[in-house]
């Protein structure tokens, strides 16, 4: 059975900074595409950054996020600096199983984490 298991979030002042991971468990993904989605309350789900042939952020945190994997560990991790209040959202991690192709589509991950929630104060 594969799990992907999020690190917990938390509470973080504007400015400050968080690492959330999200560990593999039941397959390796190896070079698989894994990415980041968020979604805030009242919000779709949107995409935040992937990781696979290459990275892809969404623009409103290029310079800020950093997405990185340990294939060893099977673990995916988002750095995340210059927290703003509107980061605020449940974080969720996914995983492709047949591409490397760093999508962000939802609809193209085939595995999901529960959701870790952030929440950043002004």
């Amino acid at each position: 059975q594969v799990q992907l298991v999020e690190s917990e979030g938390g509470l973080v002042q504007a400015g400050g900074s968080l690492r959330l991971s999200c560990a593999a468990s039941g397959r390796t993904f190896g070079s698989r595409a894994m990415g980041w989605f968020r979604q805030a309350p009242g919000k779709e789900r949107e995409f935040v950054a992937a990781i696979g042939s290459s990275t892809s952020y969404v623009d409103s945190v290029k310079g800020r996020f950093t997405i990185s994997r340990d294939n060893a560990k099977n673990t995916v991790y988002l750095q995340m600096n210059s927290l703003k209040p509107e980061d605020t959202a449940v974080y969720y991690c996914a995983a492709k199983v047949n591409s490397d192709y760093p999508s962000r589509n939802s609809g193209m991950y085939n595995y999901w984490g529960q959701g870790t929630q952030v929440t950043v104060s002004s």
